[in-house]
């Protein structure tokens, strides 16, 4: 039978059966059968009985010698495990044939083994024996690659391969052609062939039981009866690359990769071992080894793989280009493009990602891909990637990781992993460059830290600043020398270093309680007030940050009342005359007394500060006098300079304070309230 010839069998004999033929589907047979649908809408499950099946195929067995069944459909939406009834019925039934008198009388030689025939060691009882011709059963893993039907070219299948149901791409050279499914095996449910090969110790009844188990979607049931295969009979490449098949479904590539390099080794022209590790190689991102074992695989006409490759060899080289120059929003599109082609089991290309989601500035999202960086532990040397920009490929992945650690302020981690990739690699400029700016940073961090804790903040922030030079990004520095310059009274200098950390990372707590703090120093309370939303929004259970809020906000409702000329609580007093002066100061509670001149400077930086202390401290009274004006205050209070504070608590003074700094004006203030 040639590829477009069809065998059309008469249906009078079977009346649920509507048609069915036998034709060739990409270079196989296929039986395709399907069937009247008499059935009612509450019972739409109805399906051809065993009976039925069995005397259909009866009624076909003359047609069916001529051929070899590769695989069966029985109309589209019958389900799988109808199809494999059907199977189990076929070979059941055939066998049966090949018994009968009549059977032997069709094909002499259909029950004896003719000399020099071995059927494929993966294959299961044989579905039809079809005497002169080569039989490929379903579910057939082909071990050596090389067994055909006579009179085919040898050449590769371009069929899609199916391991299983889903989205998840396992990779080339499935066990399972043409069937899809994932359906668990139930408990003390086990297929005969399984229960066979487990009271045995025959590495190629395990084997077909593995297969079974494989086309059901159990990989790990699977796996576990190719190991007991390969134990048995380590020399045998089909069951290494069947492990492999088991292994790849199950996520772990690396040890796939080292079965199948098995597998080639005992057989150079195994040809699904080598597909099987180009598709490999190319979830690792290594081009030219993916391309060297698809050349030895000798598959022509499909030329995805192909395809894949050169689309892979163009992302990377286009990544490359871009990280020369520093053009990481391309670096992250690449990579990214790159990851999509089939590079997704690649160390190096989400690597590659991290590095450029660093360079960004966006540090949760290299975070995160830092910890989904894929791990080929136990992958064998022939595995490993060579050179990756430049450097050791193996060195690639612990450069990133140091950068990633020293911008996170994790300096001890950013030195190991600075020191393993000089390891790997000590001769590359890139490598010795990280070590030395990670080290250099670490250091800068440790001496600025002791001198903090000794009080010597004006030199810590000098350390601070000297790391800062070999790393410009780094938040945890800015802020660190941000609390330096706010202990020094420099609340400028202190936003300005809060501001810088909060731009690297946005979301950085540490850096905006303490802006907040420093532009409450300087009276910003729109600024203090953003931050302390900020903070709300990150620790939302937070007392002290709700506090913060609430005084903040009143605070700048209090400023914005007073610009527009609004009493709105407790404001500063002006008094002139001296009875209500000395009325005042008879009253309880504390009472602080500002003289001022409108013409002095100082004066008039310090009355902004005046008006905080007021909604600071709302318990306390504020009086304001202006000497020029009250000279008779001024006398009875002997005022000589401006501007002079005085403290009165329930008439009686407990301070006196001349030309004082906000601090010590705020400390006297304080401490006079909590008397």
């Amino acid at each position: 039978m040639t590829k477009k010839e069809t065998l059309i069998i008469k249906r009078e004999k079977l009346q649920p059966l509507s048609s069915y033929h036998l034709q060739y589907h990409n270079s196989l047979p296929h039986l395709t059968i399907q069937y009247k649908t008499h059935i009612t809408p509450s019972n739409k499950t109805s399906l051809l009985s065993s009976n039925q099946i069995r005397f259909f195929l009866r009624s076909i067995q003359h047609s069916l010698h001529r051929f070899p069944i590769s695989y069966i459909t029985i109309d589209k939406k019958t389900t799988l495990q109808n199809t494999n009834t059907l199977q189990s019925t076929m070979s059941n039934t055939l066998q049966q044939h090949q018994q009968c008198p009549e059977s032997k009388r069709l094909d002499p030689g259909s029950n004896a083994r003719r000399p020099g025939h071995r059927r494929s060691v993966s294959a299961g009882a044989p579905l039809i024996y079809s005497g002169g011709a080569t039989l490929l059963p379903s579910g057939n893993i082909c071990p050596s690659g090389k067994i055909l039907k006579p009179g085919l070219p040898s050449r590769g299948s371009n069929r899609t391969d199916v391991l299983g149901s889903g989205t998840v791409n396992y990779g080339r050279g499935s066990i399972v052609r043409g069937v899809s499914g994932n359906i668990p095996v139930p408990v003390g449910a086990l297929p005969p062939t399984v229960k066979r090969a487990l009271s045995g110790s025959d590495p190629e009844e395990l084997k077909r039981a593995g297969n079974e188990l494989y086309r059901g979607g159990n990989f790990a049931e699977a796996l576990a009866l190719y190991d007991r295969a390969v134990a048995i009979s380590p020399g045998n490449a089909a069951c290494r690359s069947n492990r492999a098949a088991a292994l790849t479904a199950l996520g772990r590539l690396a040890e796939a990769a080292r079965e199948c390099l098995e597998a080639v080794k005992l057989d150079l022209a195994y040809a699904r071992a080598h597909k099987r590790l180009a598709s490999l190689y190319l979830r690792f991102g290594q081009v030219e080894n993916s391309r060297q074992h698809l050349c030895l695989s000798g598959v022509q006409e499909d030329k995805s793989e192909e395809q894949k490759l050169v689309l892979l060899e163009k992302h990377l080289n286009r990544c490359a280009d871009a990280r020369k120059v520093g053009d990481w929003k391309r670096v992250l599109r690449e990579s990214e493009a790159a990851i999509a082609v089939g590079a997704d089991f690649s160390p190096q290309i989400v690597a590659c990602k991290v590095e450029a989601y660093l360079k960004l500035h966006q540090l949760e999202d290299a975070e995160s891909s830092l910890s989904n960086v894929p791990k080929l532990e136990g992958c064998p040397p022939e595995c490993s990637q060579t050179k990756f920009f430049g450097m050791v490929g193996e060195a690639y992945v612990p450069f990133v990781c140091a950068q990633v650690e020293m911008a996170l302020g994790r300096f001890e981690n950013a030195v190991a992993a600075a020191e393993k990739a000089s390891m790997l690699d000590c001769s590359n400029v890139e490598v010795g460059r990280i070590v030395n700016v990670v080290k250099m940073v670490a250091r800068a961090r440790s001496r600025g830290n002791e001198l903090f804790s000794s009080d010597k903040f004006s030199e810590a922030c000098s350390a601070y600043g000297e790391g800062l030079k070999y790393d410009n990004s780094n938040y945890v520095l800015y802020c660190n020398r941000a609390i330096c310059w706010s202990k020094l009274g420099l609340w400028e200098q202190s936003v300005q270093d809060c501001s810088q950390a909060l731009n690297i990372q946005p979301n950085y707590t540490k850096a905006l309680f303490r802006r907040a703090a420093s532009n409450t120093k300087l009276e910003r309370w729109v600024e203090v007030v953003k931050d302390y939303k900020a903070l709300k929004r990150e620790l939302p259970n937070d007392n002290e940050v709700a506090e913060s809020l609430r005084q903040a906000q009143l605070a700048l409702e209090k400023s914005r009342q007073m610009v527009y000329g609004t009493k709105f609580g407790v404001e500063v007093e002006q008094i002139c005359a001296l009875d209500k002066f000395k009325a005042a100061l008879a009253s309880a509670g504390v009472s602080v007394v500002y003289f001022k001149e409108a013409s002095n400077e100082l004066c008039e930086e310090l009355s902004p500060f005046i008006n905080t202390l007021c909604v600071r401290y709302p318990s306390v009274k504020f009086i304001k006098v202006d000497v020029e004006e009250c000279l008779a205050i001024a006398k009875a209070e002997s005022i000589r300079s401006v501007p002079t504070f005085k403290i009165y608590k329930n008439g009686e003074k407990v301070n006196d304070i001349i030309r004082p700094t906000h601090q010590l004006l705020e400390d006297s203030v304080r401490k006079s309230s909590s008397l």
